[in-house]
């Protein structure tokens, strides 16, 4: 081990003592400091650990993969949440990574651990909705892994592309001061789908059906990923984590800050109507949406608004200070402090 990096870390801290984010760091140093950038494999990596997919260069184009675990109990419970749409759920949220990168996905492994105990059923209902899914954005379940667990755990693997030759991709780490920061479609609608579900609460037939939706059966945003991409958008991320935390990560990879102006924010309209005023921060922090946040100049986020089939709204301005940080602020310019942060892995709760 790099004799720097050892110097850096405690090593008998707790992982809940490192953070989510603070662990991935420390592996992506490990990683990088043992790789030898001499070897032909070593050329060939672009992106590793630290975006939304890893990029490696092709014989034809740039190859992505992402991958992601959902497990029971962690990600979802079984008793709100039916097994096709667990299904669904976890191919759409490898997809969405690909999305991000504005890439094509082409093969999907699955890798998935049961009780003995679970019925055949229940897992044809798992694959209905991960075949549905598949078919829907044109992607093969190509293999994969069973094996047995006390719980579920289902693990996808995404392989795909860049869309040219010339392997521009979107990244977190192309941002810069000056540029417009936007979202697509709207947010707060799956973390208020989660407490509906979770507290058994009851709203008008159309607001249940639409945070159902929203928290059940996200819709990566592939084509417009692509879209974004060909406009000469150059960084973007999916909001997986929540709004305020996601656009950390890109102030983070980019060395910029970012300003927000909250009442510019959309907020799911069915958030609003089960959950009033709360929906804000439900849109900041609630996470799982799985929606595009990206940057780039006033005349770039226009043409996207001029083609895309969804709605784009721009919610504020990256800036050179402050480097790493979010700053919200009300429709007065005061600072604005939300109540919920966005999702970590291993934080102290």
């Amino acid at each position: 081990m790099c004799p720097k990096l050892a110097s850096c870390y405690n090593w008998a801290m707790k992982v809940s003592e490192l953070g989510e984010f603070g662990l991935i760091d420390l592996l992506a140093k490990m990683i990088s400091s043992s790789q030898d950038k001499k070897l032909a494999l070593g050329q060939k990596l672009i992106l590793g650990i630290g975006d939304d997919a890893a990029v490696w260069r092709g014989d034809t184009s740039p190859q992505l993969a992402s991958t992601d675990s959902l497990f029971q109990d962690i990600h979802f419970t079984l008793e709100i949440t039916p097994w096709e749409e667990l299904g669904w759920k976890a191919l759409a949220v490898n997809l969405s990574d690909i999305a991000a990168m504005g890439g094509v996905p082409e093969y999907a492994l699955v890798s998935l651990a049961l009780p003995e105990s679970t019925e055949v059923d229940n897992v044809a209902a798992l694959y209905r909705g991960m075949i549905e899914a598949a078919q829907q954005f044109e992607v093969a379940i190509a293999g994969g892994d069973t094996c047995r667990a006390p719980l579920v755990s289902i693990t996808i693997t995404v392989l795909g592309r860049a869309q040219s030759q010339g392997g521009n991709m979107l990244t977190r780490a192309a941002a810069s001061p000056g540029e417009k920061i936007a979202v697509t479609g709207a947010l707060g609608g799956a973390a208020a789908g989660l407490e509906m579900l979770k507290k058994g609460l009851q709203f008008d037939p159309e607001t249940t059906a639409e945070l159902r939706r929203a928290f059940l059966r996200p819709w990566p945003r592939l084509a417009e990923g692509k879209l974004l991409l060909a406009r000469g958008v150059k960084a973007a991320i999916d909001i997986s984590d929540g709004l305020v935390s996601d656009l950390k990560h890109i102030c983070e990879a980019s060395r910029v800050g970012a300003r927000v102006e909250i009442e510019r924010v959309p907020v799911s309209a069915a958030a609003k109507a089960g959950f009033g005023e709360r929906a804000l921060a439900l849109a900041l922090g609630g996470g799982e949406d799985y929606e595009l946040l990206f940057t780039a100049g006033a005349e770039v986020v226009e043409k996207v608004k001029e083609t895309i089939s969804c709605p784009v709204t721009v919610i504020g301005e990256i800036t050179a200070e402050r480097a790493g940080e979010v700053v919200l602020v009300d429709t007065k310019g005061e600072p604005f402090y939300p109540n919920a942060a966005g999702w970590e892995h291993f934080a102290a709760r």
